[in-house]
């Protein structure tokens, strides 16, 4: 295969990917967006953490929301949960780095606000601890895996929602996550603002 043909086999992959997961995920990405509007009517705040890409796709998330989309709204209670340096490097410091997210769910979530917990394995131990965290805190779960779940699919409750990539590839799983973030997003200004823009 040559470099161009395996560049188009990148694109290629993702397009089958995200195929799959618009017809798998649909359901699961408009409950959660739902859960988000009811969130945010009740006045509660949406907190959301990941590692590495996870990470980044938390920030991206909680940009989205207290910033814009696409359209014009006041800005939307959303924390990402990994952008505080000192909270993270203390907190790992002085306890252990399983416990960076949860111990800022203990202080930051409050009943009925929701964790969105993004994993690409479904396995990540700071991750799995902030859902244990979230629900002492009486929170709800939007949780973006892959690769079956792992770990986590077994933590979720009938009040959760999982968000489950359709693809064992970390890249795709973390495509498709990123789509079904821009989905949400649309989602909320959309039942929020109304419009078919």
């Amino acid at each position: 295969m040559d470099l161009i043909a395996r560049v188009q086999h990148h694109f290629l992959e993702s397009i089958k990917v995200k195929q799959t997961a618009a017809d798998e995920l649909a359901p699961a990405i408009a409950a959660a967006a739902e859960l988000m509007v009811q969130t945010l009517i009740a006045d509660g705040k949406i907190l959301a953490c990941g590692n590495g890409g996870s990470a980044a796709d938390a920030q991206h998330f909680a940009a989205e929301m207290v910033g814009r989309f696409e359209r014009e709204r006041p800005g939307l209670p959303a924390i990402a949960l990994t952008t505080d340096t000192s909270a993270l490097t203390a907190i790992a410091n002085d306890y252990d780095f399983d416990l960076v997210f949860s111990k800022q769910v203990h202080a930051l979530g409050r009943p009925g606000d929701i964790l969105i917990a993004i994993s690409t394995s479904g396995n990540s131990a700071n991750v799995i601890a902030a859902i244990h965290a979230a629900h002492e805190r009486q929170m709800r779960i939007i949780a973006l895996t892959g690769k079956g779940g792992g770990q986590i699919a077994d933590l979720l409750t009938g009040d959760d929602v999982h968000i489950c990539a359709p693809t064992p590839r970390t890249a795709r799983t973390q495509e498709v996550h990123i789509t079904a973030i821009h989905a949400m997003c649309d989602a909320v200004d959309f039942m929020l603002l109304g419009g078919d823009q």
